[in-house]
């Protein structure tokens, strides 16, 4: 096994496909982590815009992580119907396409591209987050720990889905158990002790602030809180991942998820509320995250507790898995529509949509470093395209049951309709109450997006019409092409090169450029090697063109003659031969002139259909050609004047 093959695995045939698959298991740590590791940071949201209250704050945890766990409720029920509706896999992009047209779809598209780049980028930095809350010192490299994350999490997941799921259980569910404990334990003490159970590690005293919480920012407070619910759609984008039975399989996994994500909300905002826990300033150096102070508070500092953080810091940096489950199985369905570059289509060695993967990167590497790697400078921007995709899922589906009809249409279509109208509010709210901190970005990048996906779409359009041909093949006027070789000096590489030019044509035309003033030398030896083996073999030698260049340009010169002589002969080919030299080992090329392929890029910009451009290559260290020309009886004789 190739050191290569051991380090992202081995090829996957596409017969082996099947094996890929996965079930509810492992379908958590891949399409879950993004919606249950925001249970980490969309409390601590929405805690944050709380501190002006003080203690009053801790208060309307409680009545605002509820009213998103109904909405949270509504969507899970309005996502189970989609997987029924769409078994291979019913992404916003799919639905809203196929039900409202390609507009609302382009409009989906472009909302969860930037909801999974977001996510990605969102849960590294609150994981890093999680430990620097345990480890105070490593505040000054939190940018440096977000990139090395990123690189890890792209080097486990292009390994395939199923090593994905194995290799992130351990850490799932250790997050899982961990937190569910502190809950269990947490709310045990709480009700133990009447509602005031005492913190075993003490909590950073709150001030007294005031009671009153303002209807603008309790907006906010919400739309910073519906930060949780972000990742519920996984799983429906990504059904044809699992194992037969494919919808129960999906149903299954994305049940467990809400659940678990509904009793994580519920109980985070309870025990808050009950160990008088709030948000500290995630830029004050004494800064530690809400799960931090409530694990602290209910299990104390000892090994628990760092356990528990780091599978949390595991877990939400994890959680950008999600995004590298789901953003390239979006951009090859976008792809699939012309909408996208085809090389989104493109199946990888380990049957991934690789260049899905390595977009995505390139995006979140790029977020990471402007907003520094912290968390909540990224949040403003992340609800938005969640809730648009969330909207236009369901008001497709609203469509798609009226289309279908059938028994229990109507009940479906109310579901879906409920969860339309639900999630439609909260987009409103959430960009509103966003619209200044940073949420007017993710406006302008919608329709920025949309306007490059219809940009693509034009040139696939434009390009399908030109190469679209309806009539048999025209087997008239099929003259021999003129060939055209560049020629430097002489070479077994130009030999070559003259050697094919006269098997493809009789009417070849070798052209040197004197940049170096070395003309006289270079057409004695085309009289001597070249010339005078034809004379003797009595065929005609081809033609000699001789390009003067007083300014010692080479390539300009040369370029500029193919293009007047394509002018020249409007009813023939013109085929440029380009002779180049391969080297064997990657440091060798810089000890030699790349013109050869500046050469190629100049014809092919400046070339037209009839300019036809073949590389000759020859290989360093290969067997030499040792046949002199002028026994060449291959080559036809040259009738009448050559070109």
């Amino acid at each position: 096994m190739s050191f290569f093959d051991l380090f992202v695995g081995k090829p996957i045939a596409s017969s082996e496909e099947r094996a890929e698959h996965i079930g509810p298991i492992a379908g958590i740590p891949v399409f879950g982590l993004d919606a249950l590791s925001s249970a980490a940071y969309g409390p601590e949201a929405a805690l944050t815009l709380l501190i002006p209250l003080g203690v009053a704050g801790i208060a309307h945890i409680v009545p605002i992580s509820t009213a998103i766990i109904l909405l949270l409720a509504i969507v899970f029920f309005s996502y189970l119907q989609t997987i029924d509706a769409y078994p291979h896999g019913g992404g916003s992009y799919t639905v809203a396409s196929e039900n409202l047209g390609d507009g609302a779809g382009l409009f989906a598209a472009a909302a969860l591209m930037i909801d999974y780049i977001l996510n990605a980028a969102v849960g590294i930095s609150a994981g890093v987050g999680a430990l620097v809350s345990a480890f105070p010192k490593l505040l000054p490299h939190t940018l440096a720990l977000c990139l090395l994350i990123l690189a890890l999490l792209t080097l486990v997941n292009i390994r395939g889905v199923k090593d994905t799921g194995s290799i992130f259980l351990l850490p799932t569910y250790l997050f899982l158990g961990s937190l569910l404990l502190v809950i269990g334990v947490g709310a045990f003490r709480a009700i133990a002790a009447h509602g005031h159970p005492v913190p075993v590690v003490e909590p950073p005293r709150l001030p007294p602030g005031v009671a009153l919480l303002p209807f603008w920012l309790l907006l906010k407070v919400f739309a910073s809180g519906c930060t949780a619910m972000t990742g519920v759609e996984a799983v429906s984008n990504g059904v044809g991942a699992f194992r037969e039975p494919t919808q129960k399989n999906a149903k299954r996994t994305l049940t467990i998820i809400i659940i678990l994500l509904m009793v994580f909300l519920a109980g985070i905002a309870l025990l808050c509320r009950a160990y008088g826990i709030g948000a500290t300033d995630p830029a004050s150096p004494g800064y530690q995250s809400v799960l931090s102070m409530l694990i602290s508070a209910v299990m104390g500092r000892g090994w628990f507790y760092y356990v528990s953080i780091g599978s949390i810091l595991a877990v939400l940096a994890l959680s950008a898995n999600t995004s590298y489950a789901d953003f390239p199985r979006l951009t090859r369905a976008i792809a699939e529509r012309d909408y996208l570059p085809h090389v989104f289509k493109i199946r990888g060695r380990r049957l991934l949509y690789s260049h899905g993967i390595y977009a995505l990167v390139g995006f979140t590497a790029f977020l990471l470093i402007i907003f520094g790697g912290v968390t909540d400078r990224l949040i403003p921007l992340f609800a938005i395209g969640a809730f648009l995709a969330f909207t236009l899922s369901q008001a497709g589906m609203v469509m798609h049951w009226k289309k279908t009809g059938g028994a229990g249409s109507t009940h479906r279509m109310i579901i879906n309709g409920v969860g339309a109208l639900a999630t439609g509010i909260t987009l409103v709210v959430v960009l509103v109450a966003k619209f200044t901190e940073g949420a007017w970005i993710t406006a302008v990048l919608v329709p920025a997006l949309i306007g490059t996906m219809l940009a693509v779409k034009r040139h696939y359009d434009r390009v399908a019409r030109e190469v679209a041909v309806t009539r048999p093949m025209h087997i008239d006027d099929l003259k021999e092409p003129l060939v055209v070789v560049p020629v430097d000096r002489w070479t077994r590489v130009t030999e070559k090169g003259l050697r094919f030019a006269m098997k493809l044509s009789r009417h070849v035309q070798a052209v040197h450029v004197d940049a170096e003033e070395q003309s006289d030398g270079v057409q004695r030896d085309w009289q001597q090697n070249v010339v005078a083996p034809f004379a003797a073999a009595g065929k005609k030698a081809p033609q000699f063109v001789l390009l003067p260049s007083p300014y010692r340009f080479i390539l300009m010169p040369l370029v500029d003659y193919i293009l007047k002589l394509e002018a020249e002969n409007p009813d023939r080919q013109i085929a440029v031969l380009v002779p180049e030299l391969v080297v064997r080992r990657w440091w060798q090329t810089p000890l030699h002139n790349q013109r050869a392929q500046v050469l190629k890029l100049l014809l092919l910009v400046r070339g037209n259909q009839r300019i036809i451009v073949i590389n000759i290559p020859w290989y360093l260290e290969s067997p030499a050609l040792t046949q002199p020309l002028a026994t060449a009886k291959d080559m036809p004789v040259t009738e009448g004047e050559s070109a």
